[in-house]
């Protein structure tokens, strides 16, 4: 059972976010895989990890706003690979639109945790 920051609307949606990428930037050319490749999967990976970092400083609201703004920061990065991506032909238009809306999905919650940290104690 999962626990802590692990039960976290937030958390579930940017590690499915992480994983998605991880898993659609495989089919992306071996010239990549220290470019866009590692680029785009440290970004995702770092919104989990600054969440989780996050929740352990839930008890110090500005440590908490500023672990969740540096999550905030990975996952406009994202973006940018995302569009990188797009412009490579490595993804679909159609593809591109869904990892966005999950990205500004996760950014929606981002936005909701630093506006309210209060409510993560």
């Amino acid at each position: 059972m999962a626990t802590g920051f692990r039960n976290l609307t937030l958390y579930q949606k940017a590690f499915a976010l992480a994983m998605d990428i991880f898993l659609k930037s495989k089919s992306f050319p071996k010239e990549e895989q220290y470019g866009l490749v590692s680029q785009i999967r440290n970004c995702s990976r770092s919104v989990c990890a600054s969440i989780g970092e996050a929740y352990r400083k839930r008890r110090y609201p500005a440590h908490f706003v500023s672990k969740m703004s540096d999550a905030d920061m990975e996952n406009s990065e994202i973006q940018v690979w995302l569009d990188f991506a797009l412009a490579c032909e490595y993804i679909s238009k159609i593809e591109y639109e869904d990892f966005i809306t999950k990205s500004e999905e996760v950014g929606r919650l981002l936005h909701h945790a630093i506006e309210n940290p209060e409510r993560y104690k």
